[in-house]
């Protein structure tokens, strides 16, 4: 949600900290702000709106002595996104500034308590009672420190928040619970940050913060300490390989499609190491030590829940292990019942998602243990779980996730054949022939993306009035419906319904008239003749078709989109980006913010 930085080094704090935040625009926000300390006062400068809009305002003042402090992209969830609700947030004194990413959950209790010893709030915040409270550690407590930790052993919920203080100079302090928080070590210099894109221009050295840790970072140096005790911590670094080009556009109008076309080379990197190229067996060294399970417990939100409701399809079909795929969270909320000998799958693009997070620490405390496939090293999903695999999709920036999802899906489908063989359910020729022939997908796709853009383009220039769209599919392209309808919504905010093809004649069916267009997934697989019994219903409504399809299929629709066939399952890595790019050009040619859709952030770090 929230982007986060700190900064306390050598070089003008507020240039540096903006630049950060232009890294971090990724995670979604509607104001921003920095806050630093010059001539013994708080500089704070907030706007509403875009980076812009902030870079306007502080252009028009001095702030460009100071070598500390702290700045933030706020996403609302406590009070309407106006300038006084945008952090950093100060005490009732102005002798601390301090931004948060997360929800207090006992806010109000504070609040009322504060206020009735004289505080006043100027925002409507959970963020600057937090901060007053604080400044009321000081009351009780001989240094911030012993202040910061005061206050946060009283608060409920998650955050991760970093604050500066007119009375410690050059000093910035950080903590966080269930929301993510990580420290770049530099030369000079030191960094907190929600995320390493925000200082990877100046240190690829790293040290994660887990919840309930507390960190002082100087120029110079750089503590961590139990946020409940204050017990010194012992921290290892740790090196990040990717750049920040890996970030950028490359050429591209957005990050989106940029990131689109990558997926050849996500698939590439997502078998590195993976497929034993001499018996077309795949290698899952991460799970070696791990019996395949007698049932799989997936978790996820979002784009990664659909990845595994796909994966369910091959799990079940290949291992015979039976398949429980749950959103984060209604599953947090529920007493699930885990039976001995299960294992949980916990699916996350950022590994930063609460809800998912969450549910982890539902089935840890149940003793199964958890299996983390993400594509953030070091993330708190990784850190959380027993297992890790990685999907290697490289930094995904857009707000809408594409290549994460490819990712994903070629790292269930390689578990899918290495439990299937490790099983014996799996028929070798099968195994060896999926094997060898996911090899050759990604130049396969990399050859027809072109192809597939020109024809979205075409397609969403048809479509681009519609008001609703139904995205149809059935078995393992029933997932893949409902990540059309997403991806259409989430980025031209055009209504839209994933729905199993079967599902049409049990209501849905009701609202097909020549105005209300549907996108149906009618690939050449044993399923195909009862979707195209489907479409005829759809047709004798009046109804209007876009069908993706395969060459020779006999479907007779207004609008065929054909691809190329490969085997079986690996059809899904022609179709999904057919989707995204669909959903990519109608919300293109709209005008909308593509890479950063209105009410939308990147990782969901709050409930």
């Amino acid at each position: 949600m929230c982007g986060i930085i700190g900064y306390a080094g050598h070089r003008p704090a507020v240039p540096l900290i903006v630049e950060g935040l232009r890294r971090l625009e990724y995670r979604g926000y509607d104001s921003a702000g920095v806050a630093t300390v010059q001539n013994k006062a708080i500089e704070l400068v907030r706007a509403e709106g875009k980076l812009a809009a902030l870079e306007e305002k502080l252009a028009q003042k001095n702030v460009t002595n100071s070598t500390f402090g702290i700045g933030h992209t706020r996403w609302a969830t406590h009070g309407i996104p106006v300038e006084r609700n945008a952090h950093p947030h100060l005490d009732m004194d102005k002798k601390l500034a301090m931004i948060h990413n997360g929800i207090i959950e006992n806010y109000q209790e504070i609040k009322a308590e504060l206020s009735a010893k004289g505080y006043e709030f100027r925002s409507d915040t959970d963020s600057e009672v937090l901060v007053n409270l604080i400044a009321e550690g000081l009351k009780h407590n001989d240094t911030l420190l012993e202040s910061i930790s005061w206050a946060l052993n009283q608060v409920e919920g998650a955050y991760a928040i970093a604050l500066v203080s007119v009375d410690d100079p050059g000093t910035v302090y950080a903590a966080r619970v269930s929301s993510p928080m990580v420290m770049g070590i530099g030369v000079g210099e030191n960094f907190v940050a929600s995320d390493i894109p925000a200082f990877l221009p100046y240190t690829r050295e790293v040290v994660f913060i887990e919840d309930g840790e507390l960190v002082r970072i100087t120029s110079s140096s750089w503590e961590v300490f139990r946020s409940d005790t204050l017990e010194p911590l012992e921290k290892e670094t740790k090196v990040i390989n990717w750049d920040v080009q890996a970030a950028q556009k490359g050429g591209y109008k957005h990050f989106m499609i940029k990131e689109i076309f990558e997926q050849p080379k996500v698939i590439s990197d997502c078998l590195a190491g993976r497929i034993d190229q001499s018996g077309n067996e795949v290698v899952l060294s991460e799970l070696e030590e791990l019996t395949p399970p007698e049932r799989l417990h997936i978790i996820a939100c979002g784009t990664s829940y659909h990845a595994g409701l796909w994966g369910k399809y091959l799990i079940e079909q290949w291992a015979k292990i039976p398949v429980e795929v749950e959103i984060a969270s209604e599953f947090r909320y529920r007493d699930p019942i885990l039976p001995k000998g299960g294992v949980a799958l916990a699916i996350s693009q950022s590994g930063e998602t609460a809800d998912t997070l969450a549910g982890i620490k539902l089935v840890k405390a149940k003793g199964l243990p958890i299996i983390g496939l993400c594509n953030v090293v070091g993330s708190s999903v990784a850190r959380e779980s027993d297992y890790v695999v990685y999907t290697q999709a490289g930094p995904e920036i857009s707000v809408a996730s594409t290549k994460a999802m490819c990712s994903q899906i070629t790292a269930l489908l390689l578990l899918a054949l290495y439990w299937g063989k490790k099983k014996g359910t799996l028929d070798p020729e099968i195994c060896a022939r999926v094997a060898a022939d996911l090899r050759n997908i990604p130049s396969i796709l990399e050859a027809e993306l072109p192809a597939m853009r020109s024809k979205a383009q075409q397609l969403s220039r048809e479509f681009s009035e519609a008001a609703s769209f139904f995205f149809l599919g059935r078995g393992m392209y029933f997932p893949l419906a409902l990540e059309g309808a997403l991806k259409l919504k989430e980025i031209s905010y055009i209504h839209a319904e994933g729905y199993a093809s079967g599902e049409m004649k049990h209501g849905p069916i009701a609202l097909i008239d020549p105005k209300f267009p549907t996108f149906a997934m009618a690939l050449n697989d044993e399923l195909f003749p009862k979707v195209k019994s489907n479409l005829v219903e759809v047709q004798a409504r009046g109804g209007e078709i876009i069908a993706l399809t395969n060459p020779g299929v006999e479907l007779d629709v207004e609008h065929r989109w054909v691809l190329p066939e490969v085997w079986g399952p690996l059809n899904t890595f022609m179709a999904l980006p057919a989707l995204q790019l669909f959903a990519y050009e109608t919300a293109d040619y709209l005008g909308k913010d593509v890479d950063q859709p209105r009410n939308l952030a990147k990782s969901v770090t709050v409930e």
